[in-house]
């Protein structure tokens, strides 16, 4: 066999090497012309010259040719690369040809390399956690003495002890390595004890190796260095083959979940999160205790990662399948305070944790550009006031800015929210593998189980040698006159060892012991001290022969031991884990829920504005417009909503669409809007008749739906929490028909419902049978010729009692007007209000009573149900907004209308001479809007009115 060949095989190292020179010989091919007799190929072909470092001078060097392989093999191969040399050892026409497949031979040096870095740099060892430059650091400090309990010796000491004995590479990688694994925010346990400046979470770099110190843990001396020397693991040659070094380190703990580990290497990477010293080990103690146990059992003992910076943990669906698959995505959020300053009344943002590997320098002049940039909004100051007692960074805010809008801006534009992405591969008997929890747990309660083994294996070794030797002492002290006679006959050391062993059938071990026992123990006190020692060492031996009989001793001796180092090291957790879906942060997370207006017009151009874009009014005053609006195009809705709200949009032909309230752009008043067209997928000619903003599907509330020929049904409010971007059936309809009327209402409510003539029917929610979606649903009203339903309004469960005292005091004829009242408007801007207690209530399908008795030439726009809420003087405290066909808008207090009978005629709300007529109303309610706006209001109302 080739000795370079055998050295290969032996020796990593020796691999790596080969591997470097065979690459290197491809930059030696060099081309030159081909000899005329190969004219033929000249512009298909050149001459390779390899020369090989085996050649001892340059003038042996011979022309390797490039041939196609069917010429000198025949028609094997098609069309590879051969190489064929001479041998010199040969006389005359003698070669040697060495048949080569370049692209073999390259993948071939290749794979060796890449298996050379894997196994002997990048990837951690599943057994101990370890890679090897950790492994021989802790080594050679064990070596030098640097125990937990001895002074500390300089950090380049230790470099120059690990480079000359073990680790053949440069000092930079020795000393960063040694210098991770003394930060506290880097491994979880850190393994060393640092001394000086090791660097800080800004990314600061450490001091110099000849300025720092450095010794061992306790933790380190107790879970990867105790029986080391108890022939434990296996111990390898160096580099140089001049000193011998351990493949491992006997681990109680698996390291390598407690402290995690990354590395890239050649076509793989490593990632795994560190974990809880106490979680792990209870983790380990419950795999023990029942090997069959399921990955949601050992997820009870261990729910997550533990990372030594901290932080919050989103979510636990990226842990179960790294835990499961050994691949996962795990989120983690910085841990913040909202703090309020009580004199300058502003809020600040406290960061007090971070990300895992995340710079607090880079992330603090991060959020310093966003604010400058304006990306950020709502920041007014940024300081970092970390010190030795801990992390602070403050983030001051402006004045009216929401802390949960900035904070979740943050989390989505920062690293305060980071993902951590886990890739479980560890080596394992040599090979590279991706490994699950309850695998890793395994491969280590195995490694675990032989080092025991050889543990016990090893004292037991011990003990029955020095079992030996005491019998052979306590035979020579029993008989201590015939041995003392038996020395002084003998000339020579050999002769009395031999004559030793011949009189007392010793060994030639416990004659030895006895001749060199001294004269001082040859007393009856020391006499018993052999017997109790071989007393002792007989116990020993039975202990271990059992231990090593039983392999449930040995789990359960393992699981001692792991309990041993948790109870002394054990510190609290650090992460924190919060049960949510997921932490990704959606649009949403960074609006702020305000309230918004919502106008849209008959040709579906929609937009938001803000809540005050319509000053407050005095009844009977023009109004305000709304914007442009398209030619021959008028108002048809306008409410009131959040931003968070979902939207449903009910077209007049029975559809029901969906879409946040935020996906509207935010426009001016004087804005046209946005067509419809461009947020919901409606067909040609369909119009959005009715929106409803709904802030939570609740599965006790229902959607009313009134068409314009008068029917009506009742469908479950939980049927449109899901829908389709094309839109779902809400209700079908027969020629003629649409949907014009939807409101959200629950079984207590009341539904009031009035004609264009001004007939009104109230009747019970409960009354009215819910069914599906995709159907007509029943009579409303039964309404006369050429009368059509003008409204409907929802009176909640809140004024059941009021609705409760209507029939008594419609009996007793009473000519009460105080509140709830139904507040009617017309559509030549009229208006009044009618007590509740007017009207009684009645099944559907009847003509209703009278509320508004119209001219000729007048009909019903809207009906509402006002009363919800009371001012200081008892008075309505809502207000109205009133939209004409033209867009001029007039909002008004509802207190400012006439309480009058249902025969009334009404008082002015909103002169229309030049506006045509009431298209829609709205109902907005006072206690949403500041007072001190409000006065302002009504002072630019007077001035402009």
């Amino acid at each position: 066999m080739n000795p370079q060949t055998s050295l290969t095989q032996s020796n990593p190292m020796a691999a790596l090497s080969t591997s470097i020179r065979l690459l290197r010989c491809y930059h030696h091919f060099t081309f030159s012309a081909t000899p005329s007799r190969f004219s033929g190929l000249r512009k298909a072909s050149s001459e390779l010259r390899l020369l090989s470092s085996a050649t001892p001078s340059r003038k042996h060097v011979r022309p390797v040719s490039a041939r196609r392989k069917e010429e000198e093999v025949g028609s094997e191969v098609n069309g590879s690369v051969v190489l064929r040399e001479k041998d010199r050892n040969e006389g005359g026409g003698g070669e040697r040809i060495v048949l080569t497949e370049l692209h073999k031979e390259a993948t071939e040096a290749y794979m060796s390399y890449a298996m050379s870095v894997l196994l002997g740099r990048a990837l951690p060892d599943v057994r101990d956690g370890l890679k090897p430059v950790h492994r021989r650091i802790l080594y050679a400090m064990h070596e030098l003495g640097l125990s937990s309990k001895k002074p500390y010796k300089k950090c380049a000491r230790v470099v120059g002890e690990v480079l000359g004995k073990f680790h053949p590479h440069g000092d930079n990688a020795v000393y960063d390595s040694l210098v991770r694994m003394a930060q506290d925010f880097s491994l979880r346990s850190p393994l060393i004890r640092g001394h000086g400046n090791f660097g800080s979470i800004d990314a600061d770099p450490p001091a110099a190796m000849r300025y720092t110190e450095c010794r061992l843990e306790a933790l380190t001396e107790a879970m990867l260095l105790a029986d080391l020397e108890q022939n434990t693991v296996d111990y390898v040659p160096n580099f140089d083959n001049s000193q011998k070094e351990p493949s491992l380190l006997p681990a109680r703990i698996p390291n390598l979940l407690l402290n995690g580990a990354s590395g890239i290497a050649v076509g793989m990477a490593t990632n795994i999160p560190p974990h809880n010293l106490g979680e792990l080990v209870d983790a380990l103690s419950a795999l023990i205790r029942n090997p069959e146990a399921t990955l949601q059992e050992l997820l009870e003992y261990m729910p997550g990662p533990d990372f030594p910076t901290g932080g919050i943990i989103m979510g636990n669906i990226g842990i179960l399948e790294a835990y499961r698959t050994g691949r996962g995505r795990v989120v983690i959020r910085g841990k913040t305070d909202i703090e309020l300053d009580s004199k300058t009344k502003r809020a600040a943002i406290i960061i007090q944790e971070i990300p895992y590997q995340t710079n607090k320098a880079s992330l603090v002049e991060k959020i310093a550009d966003l604010v400058e940039n304006k990306t950020l909004e709502g920041v007014s100051d940024i300081r970092d006031e970390s010190d030795r007692s801990g992390m602070r960074v403050v983030i001051e805010l402006k004045r009216g800015s929401d802390p949960a809008i900035v904070l979740n801006n943050l989390y989505r534009l920062t690293a305060l929210q980071s993902s951590f992405s886990c890739n479980m591969v560890g080596i394992l008997n040599g090979q590279p593998k991706l490994m699950g929890l309850k695998e890793l747990l395994q491969a280590f309660l195995e490694f675990r189980c032989s080092v025991v083994e050889r543990r016990a294996k090893f004292k037991l070794s011990q003990a029955q040698e020095r079992n030996h030797i005491i019998e052979g002492i306590i035979i020579g002290l029993d008989n201590l006159d015939e041995v003392i006679n038996t020395i002084r006959k003998a000339s020579s050391h050999a002769l009395a060892t031999a004559s030793l062993r011949k009189e007392f059938e010793l060994t030639e071990k416990q004659a030895e012991a006895i001749l060199d026992i001294s004269l001082r123990r040859l007393t009856a006190l020391e006499r018993n001290k052999f017997v109790d020692e071989g007393k002792s060492l007989r116990a020993q031996i039975s202990k271990l022969e059992e231990l090593l009989s039983s392999k449930k001793q040995i789990l359960q001796l393992i699981e001692e031991e792991a309990l041993e180092i948790k109870n002394k090291f054990f510190t609290p957790r650090r992460s924190q884990l919060e049960d949510t879906d997921s932490g990704e942060l959606e649009d949403i997370d960074v609006i702020p829920n305000e309230e918004m207006l919502l106008a849209i017009s008959e040709k579906g151009y929609v937009k938001r504005m803000k809540p005050d874009t319509f000053n407050l009014q005095n009844r009977g005053t023009i109004g305000k417009s709304v914007g442009k609006l398209r030619v021959n195009d008028a108002m048809s809705d306008f409410l009131v909503c959040r931003a968070h709200d979902k939207v449903l949009y009910f077209s007049d032909k029975g559809t029901v669409y969906s879409a946040p309230a935020y996906k509207i752009p935010e426009c001016s008043r004087t804005a046209a809007g946005t067509p419809l067209v461009q947020i919901l997928s409606l067909s040609d000619g369909e119009r959005i008749t009715s929106i409803i903003p709904v802030s939570e599907f609740a599965g006790d509330q229902y959607l009313v739906m009134l068409t314009v020929n008068g029917y009506i049904k009742k469908v479950s409010l939980n049927y449109f929490a899901s829908i389709r971007c094309t839109g779902i059936i809400a209700i079908q309809l027969v020629t003629g028909d649409e949907l014009k009327w939807v409101k959200c209402c629950s079984n207590n409510d009341f539904v009031a419902m009035a004609s264009q003539n001004g007939m009104v029917i109230l009747t019970p929610c409960a009354n009215i049978r819910a069914v599906g979606r995709n159907t007509r649903g029943s009579v409303a009203m039964r309404l006369k010729e050429g009368d059509k339903v003008a409204s409907m309004d929802i009176i909640p469960d809140a004024l059941q009692k009021e609705l409760d005292m209507t029939l008594e005091v419609h009996q007793r004829k009473s000519r009460s007007m105080n509140g709830p009242w139904l507040l009617f408007v017309s559509e030549s801007g009229y208006g009044k209000r009618v007590p509740v207690s007017r009207f009684r209530t009645s099944p559907l399908n009847r003509v209703g009573l009278i509320g508004y008795k119209f001219s000729s030439e007048d009909r019903l726009a809207a009906v509402f149900v006002v009363g919800f809420s009371f001012g200081e003087d008892g008075e309505s405290d809502e207000q109205v907004v009133l939209v004409s066909q033209s867009g001029t808008v007039n909002r008004i207090k509802v207190r400012d209308i006439s309480i009058q009978s249902r025969y009334a005629r009404g008082v002015i709300l909103m002169r229309l001479e030049h506006a045509g007529k009431i298209q829609s109303a709205s109902l907005i309610s006072a206690g949403e809007v500041d007072p001190e706006d409000e006065y302002e209001d009504e002072d630019a109302a007077a001035v402009e009115a």
